[in-house]
């Protein structure tokens, strides 16, 4: 009896102290997890549509710089290193640089001095369209039907100029593309369709010399992207595919467009593959390897459709304000919510957006900022102020955090 009698005291201590060690763990705050943040070398950067502010931000910590392009309401592209950026001002006839002071080093970023505006400048007749690779810079001058080329490593190169390159075009609103091998797709006007729209692509060298003529006519052509391999250009006849030994070739659209047809197209990580996106459809895959066109999401209310920044994934924001997250490589939808107020279809300024690996970045003409859009939680991270009114919208630097 004595011995059961200790038993039980010994049971009652053992289970109090364990529920005492329970209560404990209980009151234990949990470590919390580390808050996602952007890589360290990238930046945002920002032109303003009425005042010739140019805003860099580092996402970071949500701190600005701030400059001043020549113009008003230019439009922003990354080169194809990600170090620089192209200001294209049409209305004034004038090409801008800038650079981050970023340096990659594949598996690190140097900083290679503060970040600013590139010697590099060009002067043509209404710069249109920019393109970057094989370490050029490039535009079409719908003024004149020129090219405008040159080389990154002359950004910071005092008194660099783009130089011209003429291939006997007539005016038109066109497009170019880069061959690996340095060759070019540019689009030509013949007037078989009125207005400014082109109607077929041939294929120059860097002095303007004809190497492949056309061998498709189109009803008309708008938009156009290439992975060195492929050019792909959107046209109402069809999306139009052409390779740098001069073969052409036509993708029919979906039975359903009728008189729509793919006036943006956009490149992707994968050979062979890019996005086709109109308005009056919605966004579509393009492969030009398979001669397929898939829907990924057919709507008529899209205002921006933009692929990330590493080229895997498709955001885009409905006029609704819903934001939606695509995979490319299976197609499907991995995050959507309502992340910012709806905006009119016809409003005069409308937000821009880009996207990183782990953010989507949204103006805000109304309010002055930049709204950071965390893809984890699809919750708004920061609101950050930059100019009386942002215009357009670009990606610099590097998804890289590590340094020497």
């Amino acid at each position: 009896m004595k011995n059961n009698y200790f038993k039980l005291v010994f049971l009652f201590a053992l289970s109090t102290f364990a529920v005492s060690c329970s209560n404990d763990d209980d009151n234990n705050t949990e470590t919390p997890q580390e808050a996602l943040t952007e890589y360290k070398y990238l930046r945002l950067l920002l032109s303003d549509e009425k005042t010739t502010a140019i805003t860099l931000v580092n996402p970071v910590d949500a701190t600005i710089s701030s400059f001043n392009a020549k113009f008003a309401k230019s439009s922003l592209y990354t080169t194809e290193s990600g170090r620089y950026a192209g200001l294209v001002h049409r209305a004034d006839n004038t090409v801008e640089t800038f650079d981050s002071g970023f340096e990659s080093h594949g598996d690190h970023v140097d900083v290679d001095g503060n970040p600013k505006f590139g010697a590099l400048t060009g002067q043509s007749l209404l710069p249109t369209h920019f393109k970057s690779k094989i370490g050029e810079l490039l535009t079409f001058n719908d003024g004149d039907g020129t090219l405008s080329v040159a080389k990154e490593s002359e950004i910071n190169t005092a008194g660099a100029k783009f130089k011209t390159i003429n291939a006997g075009l007539l005016a038109h609103h066109g497009a170019m593309a880069t061959f690996l091998n340095g060759n070019y797709a540019i689009t030509q006007k013949d007037n078989s369709v009125a207005g400014t729209l082109p109607e077929k692509v041939k294929i120059i060298d860097n002095t303007g010399k004809t190497l492949f003529e056309s061998t498709i006519a189109t009803k008309g052509i708008h938009g156009n992207a290439s992975d060195g391999t492929y050019a792909v250009f959107g046209s109402a006849s069809g999306v139009l595919v052409v390779e740098s030994s001069g073969k052409q070739k036509l993708i029919a659209l979906p039975a359903d467009f009728g008189a729509a047809w793919f006036g943006t197209i956009l490149e992707t990580k994968a050979k062979g593959k890019f996005i086709g996106y109109t308005a009056a459809k919605g966004a579509y895959l393009i492969d030009v390897e398979n001669s397929t066109i898939k829907p990924i999401l057919q709507s008529t209310t899209i205002m921006q459709c933009k692929v990330s920044y590493n080229n895997t994934k498709l955001g885009i924001l409905l006029f609704s304000g819903e934001f939606k997250l695509f995979n490319l490589t299976s197609l499907q939808v991995e995050k959507e919510a309502k992340v910012i107020p709806e905006t009119a279809s016809d409003a005069t300024s409308k937000p821009q957006m880009q996207l990183t690996e782990n953010f989507a970045y949204i103006t805000s003409p109304a309010t002055g900022e930049l709204f950071q859009l965390n893809l984890s939680n699809m919750s708004i991270a920061k609101k950050i102020k930059v100019s009386t009114t942002p215009y357009t919208i670009t990606i610099l630097g590097f998804e890289n955090s590590k340094s020497h």
